[in-house]
Formats: structure tokens, C-alpha cells, sequence
């Protein structure tokens, strides 16, 4: 959803960090309907709570939320601020509001199966821009407040297009775009080689000396890649 909000070529990443067993939740998405995400540790059951999934719970009540925005500048945006519920929606919500001084209404769900597989995931961005009309921004908030659970209505199968007609009933909207979103990793080996470089002279010939070569998962696909000690020191070459 934030991804539809970029221009061509930009970034955004989402950095949830809690005290809880899951530790983070990591998402990113780009201007072309491409997003990766993944969890700290995905071994952790979320439990219902008063009928939901307890992703606060799983997260934690302290930690932050850090948000990087890669506009095609010399240096990428980032934001942080404290978790304010750890539930993701009204955290973002209240980013976007305070931050960014956009007032937005944020909905998530995600409908999981009894193995902890992801059936089925949506959501809602509503964001109030100048000049705003306070009866539909009024009327929106209502039928967000009556809305059934987003989880129930994934799992009844509602597509984009009646979520929309769900939320905004009577007041007039048009459809400008519609985009396929779809799980892309950006990593390769180029960037792996990028952030061995970044440990420094100091780590690299520690990995060289102890290890004699180095393994590395990508975090969000689990591609892995592997280093041989003539990789690793051809790298240590590269550091001024």
C-alpha cells in the first residue's frame, strides 16, 4: 500500500523492533508492486487475543518503529519513533499522522491457517489531503469503526474492489490504478559482497583467520551465498 504512494525507481522500508519473542518484523516494497518481508524469529505462535492474532503480544509493548524511504537521493530518508500499541496498523497510522502530518487510517489483516500459513493478507490507506472535507473524512471514520474484522473478510474472499465499495459506500471515488503485487528479493551478490566490505578490515580478517571463509543468508528469501577465503581477501583489497 505505502509502495503505491512512491514514483518510479523509490523505496520504502518498514523496521518494527520489539521486546517480545518475535523480536522484528522487516517489510519493504518498491513503486512496481514488489515487496519482502520477514520476521526476527519465525519459529514464534501467535496466539489469539479477544479473537485476533496477538501480533503485540509477539512483538512486544516497547520498541521502535524505523522508517526508510529510498527517494533516489545521495542518501536514503530514515525516520524512527517509539512503538506506540505494537499493533502495526495503528502504529503506522499514528506515524503517518504525526510524522508526516498526514491524517491516515490505517487497516490490516491476514487470515492464517492452522499450520501458521499466510491464506490470505490485505489492507486498507486512507489518507486525508488539503482541502479536506470533514463529512466524508467523518463518514469514513463510521463505517472503518462498523468495518467486520479485515481477517474475516480476506478469508471470505473480498477482493480489493469491494473493500473499497465497503468503505466508502455513498461518497464518490474513482479508481485511478490498479497494480499486482508480488514477492521480489533485491538481494544478490553484489550487495552481500557490499555489506561484507562494511564489517571492516579489522572483522574480515578475523572471519579469514578463524573461519576461512564466510556464509551468508539473505534474510528474506533464505538465498544463501557462499565466501572462499580467495573471495574474502580479494574484498579486504577493496578497503582503502
Amino acid at each position: 500500500m505505502f509502495g503505491a504512494l512512491l514514483k518510479t525507481g523509490q523505496r520504502v522500508g518498514f523496521k518494527f523492533e520489539g521486546n517480545g519473542p518475535l523480536q522484528k518484523i522487516m517489510v519493504e516494497a518498491d513503486s512496481n508492486g514488489a515487496v519482502r518481508g520477514c520476521v526476527g524469529v519465525p519459529e514464534v505462535h501467535l496466539p489469539e487475543r479477544n479473537g485476533k492474532l496477538d501480533v503485540a503480544g509477539a512483538l512486544g509493548r516497547a520498541g521502535f518503529l524505523t522508517v526508510t524511504k529510498d527517494l533516489g537521493m545521495k542518501e536514503p530518508y530514515k525516520g524512527v519513533v517509539q512503538l506506540y500499541s505494537s499493533e502495526i496498523a495503528e502504529d503506522l497510522a499514528l506515524y503517518l499522522t504525526e510524522s508526516e502530518q498526514i491524517p491516515s487510517a490505517v487497516g490490516l489483516g491476514v487470515f492464517v491457517e492452522t499450520d501458521n500459513s499466510v491464506a490470505a493478507a490485505g489492507g486498507f490507506l486512507i489518507q486525508a489531503l488539503p482541502p479536506v472535507d470533514e463529512a466524508a473524512v467523518d463518514a469514513l471514520m463510521a463505517r472503518i469503526e462498523e468495518l467486520p474484522q479485515l481477517s474475516e473478510l480476506l478469508r471470505k474472499g473480498t477482493t480489493p474492489e469491494e473493500l473499497l465499495a465497503l468503505l466508502f459506500a455513498d461518497i464518490p471515488y474513482d479508481t485511478l490504478e490498479k497494480r499486482a503485487l508480488a514477492f521480489s528479493c533485491s538481494c544478490n551478490r553484489e550487495k552481500i559482497e557490499r555489506v561484507l566490505i562494511s564489517l571492516g578490515r579489522e572483522e574480515l580478517a578475523d572471519m579469514l583467520e578463524k573461519e576461512g571463509k564466510a556464509d551468508v543468508t539473505c534474510e528474506f528469501c533464505r538465498e544463501a551465498y557462499h565466501f572462499e577465503r580467495q573471495d574474502l581477501e580479494q574484498l579486504m583489497k577493496e578497503l582503502p
